[in-house]
């Protein structure tokens, strides 16, 4: 449910706008950050602030990554696949993180504590493969260097996995 105070954000960042429609990626943010994905909740509270159609809004949330269509882990993992990441072998990162979390790319663990998504651009070509965990950058990886990674947030979140 979108709290009245997340609609209010919303109409407040359109009046900052000479356009409120330039207010819909932001807007789109707080209905994400109310209920953890975008619903159809989201999408109407969005449309109804900026006043722009459900239509309108719908077509931005879909063609972001960063905007979620259904619920997501307590860990969401980003993998960049862009063609920095590609040419240094980001393929087998994704492998191996499905292996090692035993799920596939656009899937959540049983737990609810890791989604696993791939993603065209994270802007860290210089330093390539890249992936994000809830927006934090991880860069240069390496198949250990995942793994290790894997480990603290198992840690993090209290998890004994074997590997």
């Amino acid at each position: 449910m979108i709290s009245e105070q997340a609609k209010q954000r919303m109409r407040e960042l359109a009046s900052r706008y000479p356009m409120a429609r330039s207010a819909v990626m932001p807007s789109l943010h707080i209905a994400q950050q109310e209920e953890g994905y975008i619903t159809p909740e989201g999408l109407r509270a969005v449309a109804e602030a900026i006043n722009l159609t459900v239509d309108d809004v719908e077509s931005v949330a879909t063609f972001y990554t960063m905007y979620y269509q259904r619920p997501q882990g307590k860990k969401i993992i980003n993998v960049c696949t862009s063609i920095s990441c590609y040419l240094r072998n980001c393929d087998p990162l994704v492998s191996h993180l499905e292996d090692r979390l035993g799920i596939k790319r656009g899937e959540t663990t049983a737990d609810g504590n890791y989604t696993l998504n791939t993603v065209e651009c994270i802007a860290s070509c210089s330093s390539a493969p890249a992936l994000q965990v809830n927006g934090e950058f991880y860069e240069n990886l390496t198949q250990e260097s995942v793994d290790a990674l894997i480990d603290q947030l198992d840690r993090e979140l209290g998890v004994e996995r074997r590997v």
